[in-house]
């Protein structure tokens, strides 16, 4: 790893330590992961506290700090549109208090930025502020069909994680399936993160009838009639295109649209 030579680039690299799989870390090994000299390490892990970006618990194990929190919620990704599709989310969970789950694109991974999810519903691996690639996810595939081309010719050129047997690894199978969601207006993902679950999913758009996000709800695999999802998830989807201003929202439903 090479270390950054501006304090910025530092900082970031510190903040860089923490992920889902290391949500705490203490003060040699956040100098060790970020390859800096342990006084380094004080000073700037010091100013992150006192600032807010990092706190400290009295077993001495640095944690992020709500700060962060409270600048993530202004990102353009999530401004605005959380508040105004939570309506849509809490309606769609009604239909069977599973998984309920909004997300946003950031290159080839969608991010997720709310979740409503019952104590007794079926397990995912997703969480508020975790990423999945775009091409295994099924708010990432409804996001992806309807992006740029470059961005498509990217994804279709890059490699493919394999999550399980039935996660999509081939260009020609992800083509495919891109071409579907255009067709269709939704997309059903079938066990390709875990073999116990399937998502239904489709895009959100915003003002000027782009899609700028999407609503999944994931169930469990087995035992759920698909076919009356889909009417749920694409009414959420409408329903919060129109509260962000997309014209196609507001006039009369078309095959193929969200």
């Amino acid at each position: 790893m090479t270390t950054p030579k501006s304090v910025a680039g530092r900082l970031f690299t510190l903040l860089g330590v923490f992920s889902e799989q290391r949500p705490s870390a203490n003060l040699s090994e956040l100098s060790r992961c970020a390859g800096l000299a342990l006084s380094t390490t004080h000073r700037l892990v010091s100013e992150l506290v006192e600032w807010g970006a990092l706190d400290r618990d009295a077993d001495g194990r640095y944690h992020v700090g709500l700060r962060l929190w409270e600048l993530a919620v202004l990102s353009p990704g999530s401004l605005g549109l959380r508040e105004r599709a939570m309506p849509f989310l809490e309606d769609l969970y009604e239909v069977t208090h599973q998984n309920v789950q909004l997300a946003v694109r950031d290159g080839l991974e969608a991010v997720y930025v709310e979740r409503i999810s019952a104590h007794n519903a079926v397990n995912v691996v997703t969480r508020i502020g975790s990423r999945l690639p775009v091409h295994a996810s099924g708010v990432g595939l409804a996001m992806l069909a309807h992006a740029p081309a470059e961005d498509q010719e990217l994804a279709l050129r890059s490699p493919m994680r394999r999550f399980t047997s039935k996660t999509i690894t081939t260009p020609a199978a992800l083509r495919e399936k891109l071409a579907q969601v255009r067709r269709d207006g939704y997309v059903v993902s079938d066990a390709q993160i875990e073999l116990i679950t399937l998502s239904v999913a489709a895009p959100i758009r915003g003002a000027d009838d782009t899609v700028v996000a999407a609503v999944s709800i994931v169930v469990p695999q087995d035992g759920v009639a698909v076919g009356t999802l889909v009417p749920a998830v694409r009414t959420a989807a409408r329903g919060i295109s129109r509260a962000l201003g997309a014209p196609s929202a507001v006039r009369s439903p078309r095959r193929g649209a969200p």
